[in-house]
């Protein structure tokens, strides 16, 4: 009689049991996918916000190359209209020099620009007219350097500078978007494990899910901060 009454109370006490670590789980699972959920939201929300920053400075830099490079064109084109004023003023020196007029080439000499000046006189000493090594113009000298030209040039890679910076900012906020999209199928993962009752698939989800956030979380402390 005792042995059936032990029987019964061990076939009792199993049934109940079961449904407290069946809700025991249930409770953990829920506490981790609120816990996994508030730290998606805020992961997903800080990447969209730094893609947005990005982008901006994308669009900034983007504007500041182009603004170089219009500088640079500038002063290229400003350069070039020098360069015209001293073969002209050269031109008319040669013919008075090969009408052997003194005073037209002292006149010439005189109105040479300053930056033309140094490379003129430095063509001289080499006494082009004796010396078949010597450059046949001063445009050949290397003193002969155009502030403009210079000036333009640099511009020109500071332009190129820029851009790759755009190009660089362009890449990180693609980056961040897909980082958040990457923690978007965290919060799609989350939303799907409560419809599987078998605990097997329940871990399995969500193992992949936290891999998944640890990726993106991983992401937002490597990637740089607009």
């Amino acid at each position: 009689m005792s042995t059936t009454n032990g029987a019964e109370r061990a076939e009792s006490t199993e049934p109940a049991d079961s449904p407290n670590r069946v809700e025991l789980i249930d409770r953990w699972i829920e506490l981790l996918l609120a816990v996994m959920l508030g730290v998606v939201t805020l992961a997903t929300a800080w990447s969209g916000y730094q893609a947005a920053r990005w982008g901006g400075t994308q669009s900034i830099l983007f504007s500041q190359a182009g603004a170089r490079r219009t500088e640079s064109t500038r002063a290229s084109t400003l350069g070039g209209q020098q360069a015209q004023i001293d073969i002209g003023m050269f031109s008319n020196w040669i013919n008075a020099y090969a009408d052997e007029n003194e005073a037209l080439t002292a006149f010439y000499e005189k109105r040479f620009r300053g930056e033309f000046q140094p490379a003129f006189d430095a063509w001289l000493e080499a006494d082009p007219a004796n010396n078949p090594d010597a450059p046949e113009t001063p445009f050949e000298m290397p003193e002969y350097q155009p502030a403009k030209f210079e000036e333009a040039t640099q511009l020109e890679l500071d332009a190129e500078g820029l851009f790759e910076e755009g190009r660089a900012a362009n890449q990180q906020s693609d980056d961040y978007i897909l980082n958040a999209v990457i923690l978007a199928s965290v919060l799609f993962l989350s939303g799907i494990v409560t419809r599987f009752d078998w605990l097997p698939v329940r871990v399995v989800i969500i193992v992949a899910a936290l891999v998944l956030l640890g990726v993106g979380l991983y992401n937002i402390m490597v990637y740089p901060i607009a």
